[in-house]
């Protein structure tokens, strides 16, 4: 199955602002590098984020396999891997895919054998079966039919859990969805996507419902600029 074009539009305005817009100032905010007070609450949302997703992954995973869509800068593949799992870790953007390598080979860490850095599309289906799918932060750029066809190519291949998060419409995502519309587009990142829980779910359990995909659990994480929603689906 071939993503549609509306999907590939979206994924390259998505590797452009990463590996080109966007380098220098992800790879200070995944640092440990001072950054301004915005940015900030921007890292300690999304350090509670990969905390949470995580906490709903077992805390062995020998024997495992999980694929980390949209890797970054690859935290939450490393500490999978220190987990015992075999870690594919993916990202649309290669500066950022050296970089997670780069950062992982500097830890010092024993087990680079357990994670298979990669450049390119999480959907890609060459890349196998799993046990668990991460995808933090990779489809709040996406519309609902995209982030739903993405979730049902992934749950044919996938045997346990699907992780995953998206922006939820808030009156503030409303308001900065607006704002970031004004901006020139080459000056701005592709706007996040504000979904509906309800409409999202539905729209969910319409298309994994019938392969015995059930909805588990969801977590919220406001930290001022950073608002972000983890779900939960676990095959029953």
């Amino acid at each position: 199955m071939q993503p549609d074009t509306r999907y590939i539009e979206r994924r390259g305005q998505i590797e452009h602002y990463f590996d080109r817009t966007a380098v220098q100032a992800w790879e200070r905010l995944t640092s440990t590098a001072p950054v301004g007070r915005i940015r900030a609450t921007v890292r300690a949302g999304r350090d509670r984020m990969r905390e949470n997703l995580l906490s709903w992954l077992p805390h062995r995973m020998d024997g495992l396999r999980l694929l980390d869509a949209g890797c970054g800068t690859g935290a939450l593949a490393q500490i999978a891997a220190e987990r015992g799992a075999h870690v594919i870790a993916i990202d649309l953007s290669p500066t950022l895919v050296n970089l997670a390598q780069e950062r992982h080979r500097l830890a010092g860490h024993a087990m680079m054998g357990r994670i298979d850095f990669r450049s390119g599309d999480m959907l890609d289906e060459a890349l196998g079966e799993f046990d668990h799918v991460v995808g933090m932060d990779s489809l709040i750029h996406y519309d609902t039919p995209d982030i739903v066809q993405a979730l049902a190519r992934l749950s044919q291949r996938t045997r346990s859990s699907m992780l995953f998060t998206f922006a939820p419409r808030t009156p503030l995502t409303a308001v900065a969805h607006r704002l970031g519309r004004l901006f020139p587009r080459s000056d701005r990142s592709p706007s996040l996507e504000p979904q509906s829980e309800s409409v999202l779910r539905e729209a969910l359990v319409a298309r994994l419902g019938p392969q015995g995909w059930q909805e588990g659990r969801t977590e919220r994480v406001v930290s001022g600029f950073y608002t972000s929603q983890a779900w939960e689906w676990k095959r029953g």
